[in-house]
Order: C-alpha cells, then structure tokens, then sequence
C-alpha cells in the first residue's frame, strides 16, 4: 500500500485537485495554493452561478495571464455596475438612470404591456426582435410553497400603471407551470374594467420537437390552440 500511496502524494503534487478511489474508498483531496491572494479570487469566482472551483481556478489563472491595466479596467467596470446600476420607477427592468432605455423609447408601443417573470426574460424576448412594446418585470410569481405571495412582487404597481396609463394589452410572458398561471390569475382577478385585452403567449410544441416526447399538458394546449395551416404556413 505504501507503494501505491507515493504514486498517489506524486500525482498530488502535480494537480490542483484530485479524486482518488482505492478499492471501494472514494477519498476527495481538496484544492491546495500556494498563495492566500489566489485562494481568496478562486472563491470569489465560485460563488457565481454555475462556477465550480475547477472552473473558477481556470478564469483566474487567466486573470493572471492578462495585462494588468486590462484586469484593472475588467474589475472597474464589474463594480461600477453594481454601485450604479438601477432600476426602471416605471418597469422595474435593469436601466442607467431612472427609466429604462425600453420605456424613455417614444418609437415603441407604450399601450402595450409584456409582464415577465425577470430581466432575463426580458433580454431573451428582446432578442427575438419581434416585440415593440414595453415590459414590467414582476421580480419573480406566485409560489406558495417557496413562501413568495403576491405582496413579495411587483404586481400592486402594475395594477396602478394599468389604470394610470392608457394601456391596450397585457401579454403574460411567464414560464407555463402551477406558478406561472396562478400568477397570472391572480393579476387578471385584480385588474377592474374590460376594455383592456389580457393575452399571453402561444404554449404547444416546440419548432423541431418530436410529439413522442411531449408532455400531455403541452399536447393539449397545442390542440386546442391549434392554427389554420394557412397562417402557420405564412409565419
């Protein structure tokens, strides 16, 4: 065994880390530095979503790589984001100043609303290119279960810039689950008058999916929201 464990500690001085399974053992050997600086920036990085140590090891070694004046210049604008950056008084969307650049946008549709769960809906629907309106971003839906009520999110200011604007549509843009329509429920219930138009978007089968593979709730709305063949060949 002492053979086999000096092969061991000579690999470990090689690697960062290192996964060792000796007969039915699986033993986890943490990462060591040689500098508390580089430690420090590793563990910084794997706090981001999706970042493991390995991965955050591999983009601060490349920091490292990198001009000073380049990773200076990469570290300003990461905090002056986070220090300046605000958020839309009227969508609640990501914006430099106090109204977005969607909603200060006198070209777009300002009667019409697209409500989204968060910003990040918003970038993937703007990226589309074939939405003109203007957005509110609720912060998050409805989840009784995860403790999120109605109260918790933007939806009181919604109603009002409902009724204070001369707003046309609302389009619900929110993930299709239990959630997503009670949300979207609960906001209709609370919304007075009838002259607004409350839609949301298509939900059915996916462009290059397989019917096989579709779950039944999917199959069904695409049924029922079935199209003439004319308009969807058009599209």
């Amino acid at each position: 065994m002492s053979g086999e464990w000096s092969v061991v500690n000579l690999i470990y001085t090689r690697q960062v880390s290192l996964t060792i399974h000796y007969s039915q053992l699986t033993i986890f050997v943490p990462m060591q530095f040689s500098s508390a600086l580089l430690e420090n920036a590793v563990n910084e990085f794997a706090k981001l979503p999706g970042i493991g140590k390995k991965t955050a090891l591999r983009l601060v070694l490349h920091l490292l790589k990198q001009n000073e004046n380049d990773v200076t210049r990469f570290s300003e604008v990461i905090a002056k984001m986070r220090n300046e950056i605000k958020f839309c008084h009227r969508c609640y969307n990501v914006a430099d100043g106090d109204i977005c650049s969607i909603c200060a946008n006198s070209i777009r549709k300002q009667e019409t609303i697209c409500v989204v769960e968060n910003i990040r809906d918003v970038i993937a629907i703007e990226s589309t290119q074939q939405y003109n309106g203007t957005y509110h971003v609720l912060g998050g839906i409805i989840s009784p279960l995860d403790g999120i009520g109605p109260d918790q999110l933007n939806i009181e200011s919604l109603i009002q810039r409902v009724q204070k604007e001369k707003t046309e549509e609302l389009i619900f843009a929110l993930n299709p689950n239990i959630q997503g329509d009670t949300t979207i429920y609960y906001i209709q219930k609370k919304i007075p008058g009838t002259h607004l138009r409350i839609t949301t978007i298509a939900r059915g089968i996916a462009f290059g999916g397989e019917l096989e593979y579709a779950d039944e709730m999917t199959l069904a709305r695409s049924l029922q929201n079935r199209l003439p063949i004319e308009k969807y060949v058009n599209k």
